[in-house]
């Protein structure tokens, strides 16, 4: 394996190293909603929630109660961070929400990574293997204000274009390019170095209600459930779903804005930004524009569950087509609860369709799930449907027939606490995939693949 393969890998190891040192105590875990998990604007004092500047009566730290909320709360308003996910989407209350917390003086920080090293083999004539890295490191900065305002920063990183231009093998998996010129087939696109550089600014109100503004250059706009490297049920397989351009593709976006209105479990946004996907350069960041535009309503109803349903109008979302834009649904179920002593168990059901100019529609459908009865050991399993017309190119270059093609995987992973902030872990999953008569020359039946893979996790 590459040296370069190894750097990502040397830093997350550094990064943990470096935190504790930035705060004398730590919260892992943000503590379990209330009762009520929608009043929480006054949220109960959390005992693993750190401090970086420990005071005594008689030395009181003025900035100690904005220290707590921060630690505490959303940045976007008055409830648990545990129902943040990936841009500004829900999750369960339930759900985790994995990091290092420690404050200085007005600021709270967040520091958070997750790195695989992964052999991944896809068998049958369409095929091939390939070892790389991939995950992601992000941290955020967050001020909260007496008024009620609160400022967060946040910023995320990936290995991925180390992997190089074609990505990783994946069958059945299409969409993007790494030249330019052709569209990945059965290979998974690697993702932007940077992946989300944000900012958001939010005004809570007395009756638990708030308002919100997200920016970012990248960043993630209105739609779709969180994208996979951030759901519970997704986060511990190495493998992207190959629903991931139906649900999730536009978690990077290179130009968003977005404003959300938030009332108890219920949440309307909008957002407007970029709709053409990221070239093949994974290393720069490109122009913003605001071409397109999507709108998103997300409710939990209970601690365990949370729904969304949003739309999108996207231009010109592939770089091969300029000419051709989207509209784009999405609706997703979310379940996560506790099992026994520090376990859970997170789920998702999902569907999404593609409509282009010509009202030739496409459905997608996921169900996931992961399950860890306790610290050390975490099973995950993925089933996906979608109809797709990328696996056979029109001679002469555009879409091909529609197939309606399947997959299925299972996979575990075993992890050992190396420190505090740290774990290493060791995986391993295995996939069959089911193609129609139609591919089934191309592909030589139903191929199946597999990867084994070694993880670190500051959380």
């Amino acid at each position: 394996m590459a040296l370069r393969h190894l750097a990502p890998l040397t830093g997350a190891y550094l990064l943990t190293h470096a935190l504790p040192t930035a705060a004398q105590d730590h919260a892992h875990q943000p503590a379990p909603p209330p009762a009520n998990p929608h009043a929480t604007h006054q949220p109960a004092a959390d005992p693993q929630a750190g401090h970086a500047d420990h005071r005594t009566a008689a030395d009181p730290d003025p900035h100690a109660d904005h220290a707590a909320h921060g630690a505490m709360t959303s940045p976007l308003g008055a409830w648990s961070m545990s129902r943040d996910a990936s841009g500004t989407s829900w999750q369960p209350d339930l759900g985790r929400h994995g990091g290092v917390h420690w404050a200085r003086g007005d600021w709270t920080f967040m520091g958070h990574a997750l790195l695989n090293l992964v052999y991944d083999r896809q068998n049958g004539p369409r095929g091939d293997d390939e070892t790389f890295v991939a995950g992601m490191v992000m941290g955020s900065a967050r001020r909260d204000f007496a008024d009620g305002a609160t400022l967060n920063l946040r910023a995320m990183f990936s290995p991925d274009p180390f992997m190089g231009k074609d990505g990783y093998p994946l069958l059945l998996a299409a969409g993007e390019t790494a030249d330019g010129v052709t569209t990945l087939i059965d290979r998974q696109h690697p993702h932007e170095l940077v992946m989300e550089l944000s900012a958001s600014y939010a005004r809570r109100f007395s009756d638990g209600s708030s308002v919100f503004g997200y920016v970012g250059l990248p960043g993630e706009p209105a739609f779709g459930p969180p994208a996979f490297m951030h759901r519970m049920s997704a986060m511990d397989s190495p493998e992207a779903p190959i629903t991931h351009h139906w649900l999730d593709s536009t978690h990077i976006v290179f130009g968003v804005a977005t404003l959300g209105w938030v009332r108890d479990g219920v949440k309307l946004e909008a957002s407007s930004f970029r709709g053409r996907e990221p070239d093949q350069d994974r290393y720069d960041i490109e122009s913003p524009e605001f071409d397109s535009w999507a709108v998103r309503a997300s409710w939990n109803p209970a601690p365990e569950w949370s729904l969304q349903v949003s739309h999108a109008d996207v231009t010109a979302p592939e770089q091969l087509e300029p000419d051709e834009d989207e509209t784009k649904w999405s609706a997703s179920a979310l379940h996560a609860r506790p099992v026994g002593v520090g376990g859970w168990w997170a789920s998702t059901l999902a569907w999404g369709r593609k409509t282009n100019d010509h009202d030739e529609s496409k459905d997608a459908w996921l169900v996931e799930t992961a399950f860890s009865p306790d610290d050390r050991w975490t099973v995950f399993a993925r089933l996906e449907r979608t109809e797709t017309d990328e696996l056979l190119p029109a001679v002469g270059g555009g879409h091909g027939e529609l197939f309606t093609v399947s997959k299925a995987s299972v996979g575990m992973i075993r992890d050992w606490r190396l420190s505090d902030d740290l774990r290493f872990g060791v995986g391993a999953l295995y996939a069959v995939n089911r193609v129609p008569e139609g591919l089934e020359s191309a592909y030589g039946g139903d191929p199946d693949g597999g990867m084994v893979f070694v993880r670190l996790k500051i959380d």
